[in-house]
């Protein structure tokens, strides 16, 4: 496959946040009318933060970028990727792992051709920087950015995947790791004029693990900086929820989870606390599945396991539920779950709600030649969301109805190569997962793929890419959230008077 490739080193994206508005009618002769919704608009501007690949000097990196075709949208537009710039404890600009280095001059653009189609972009080795984004007009609606790497050897050897995401204030990431064999960064990238100050809290199996050395971090404007969990705790722990909060400021965060013989992958935010969670897409083959939860409030939660199989939702043998104690990580070996089948994970509260987060460690491969991915629980697709880069051979999509049947669209677009999109509606039964073929035209070189739920219940979504490699079965999974490329606002004909009583 031919990519062009630019003189860009390595990054993290992130997605900004855009405010909707409330809409108010107007009170009619004969009293005050129900309000009427507001109008869907696409999204003008979005901003994506991208993590540095890999501090391996045999990493090979690929970015993809992408936009789904919206209608409404302006006719202008652009979408830009730069380099972070990293500082060292002076405060004077760095290279190596997380920064550009003498290399920041070059700052490296990843121009799109248009939207519907993908662009790709490649890098090697270890000077890679963190990534900060933005697109705008018909760039902007679903603008979604795809980091893969691929190392050969070594620690965290195999695929490595994530999205390039949206700053925020508060990310959790149950599944991290201080054991023996484990080297697990915390990646923070500031895409602002201001410096950010962020805490980082581990939590294990006992509770809360103090750890001054995670309290006010500072981030520079426009900086990304890695953060070794194990330096911020003597603990050695095999299951950790990492908290990052933002005092001030916002951040994209990720962590990069590394195993000296399991291989390796990023693991994103879980989705917020809930009571009920869904964890998409656990490939059929893997050979061990861990789940790992925790919950941040003050009750202990009492959770019902089901897996959403090819025929409906079961409960596993012996894992039918598993009890959270607040406050501590809890994890639960659920082995080779699928069986040979599409899978995802669903929980529910056995009783009353509280709020927990959770992800699944997931390895295929036996003894000697295995692979570690990661699936974060996840909100559901909505109205739309979008994998970047996915090749001919390799990529599944895994779909699941949780609660009620669904009937989505699915469109593969044009490869970054040439070819032509393809579309096709699938239904999926209340309770199922489904690993669909993806419909395709012959799109040449990377294509996306993009979700759009059309009726019923919500469908939650993830892709895997594999490649096996010496091997090595290596993979890496991404689920996919609704992409927020649309924002509510008011009807512009509307009598706002009505605000000023």
């Amino acid at each position: 496959m031919n990519r062009t490739t630019l003189s860009l080193i390595a990054g993290t994206t992130a997605l900004a946040a855009v405010t909707a508005f409330a809409a108010f009618d107007s009170p009619s002769a004969s009293g005050a009318s129900a309000p009427r919704a507001a109008a869907q608009l696409p999204v003008e501007r979005t901003s994506l933060l991208c993590p540095a690949p890999s501090n391996s000097e045999i990493a090979e990196t690929s970015y993809t970028s992408f936009t789904p075709v919206t209608r409404g949208t302006a006719s202008g537009g652009r979408a830009e990727l730069a380099a972070a710039t990293a500082q060292s404890a002076d405060g004077s600009a760095k290279g190596g792992k997380g920064g550009a280095g003498k290399k920041k001059a070059d700052k490296p653009v990843l121009t799109p051709k248009a939207p519907g189609t993908p662009v790709t972009a490649d890098v090697s080795g270890s000077d890679a920087p963190a990534l900060i984004g933005t697109a705008e007009g018909k760039f902007a609606p679903g603008w979604t950015v795809q980091e893969t790497t691929e190392v050969a050897a070594g620690t965290g050897r195999g695929l490595q995947g994530v999205n390039c995401t949206a700053p925020d204030t508060e990310f959790w990431f149950p599944g991290a790791a201080t054991a023996t064999g484990r080297t697990d960064y915390v990646h923070l990238t500031n895409p602002d004029d201001s410096a950010a100050v962020v805490d980082i809290e581990l939590y294990g199996k006992d509770g809360a693990i103090k750890s001054p050395l995670g309290e006010n971090l500072t981030v520079k404007p426009h900086t990304s900086e890695p953060f070794l969990l194990s330096t911020l705790t003597d603990e050695r722990q095999s299951d950790l929820t990492v908290h990052v909060s933002v005092r001030s400021g916002r951040v994209g965060a990720a962590v990069q989870a590394l195993d000296d013989k399991a291989g390796g992958d990023w693991l994103a935010a879980a989705a917020d606390p809930a009571g009920s969670l869904v964890l998409p897409g656990i490939p059929k083959d893997a050979t061990d599945v861990r789940l790992i939860a925790f919950t941040p409030g003050d009750d202990d939660a009492d959770l019902k396991i089901r897996l959403a199989s090819p025929d409906g939702l079961i409960t596993p043998a012996g894992h039918e539920t598993v009890h959270v104690k607040s406050g501590m990580t809890t994890g639960v070996d659920l082995g080779d779950i699928t069986r040979g089948e599409a899978g995802s994970l669903v929980l529910a509260p056995s009783d009353r709600t509280v709020p927990v987060v959770a992800a699944l460690r997931v390895v295929r491969g036996k003894a000697g030649r295995q692979e570690t991915a990661y699936i974060p629980a996840t909100a559901p697709v909505g109205t739309r969301a979008t994998s970047a880069d996915n090749s001919a051979k390799g990529t599944t999509l895994a779909l699941t109805a949780p609660t009620a049947t669904a009937r989505v669209k699915v469109t593969a677009s044009a490869g970054s190569e040439g070819g032509s999109a393809a579309t096709k509606t699938y239904t999926i039964k209340a309770g199922t997962t489904q690993d669909i073929d993806a419909p395709a035209s012959g799109p040449k070189g990377t294509y996306a793929l993009t979700v759009e739920t059309v009726s019923g219940g919500p469908v939650y979504a993830s892709r895997t890419l594999a490649a096996t490699e010496g091997g090595v079965p290596a993979f890496t999974v991404q689920t996919l959230p609704n992409d927020r490329g649309m924002v509510a606002v008011p009807h512009t004909d509307e009598d706002l008077s009505v605000l000023q009583r």
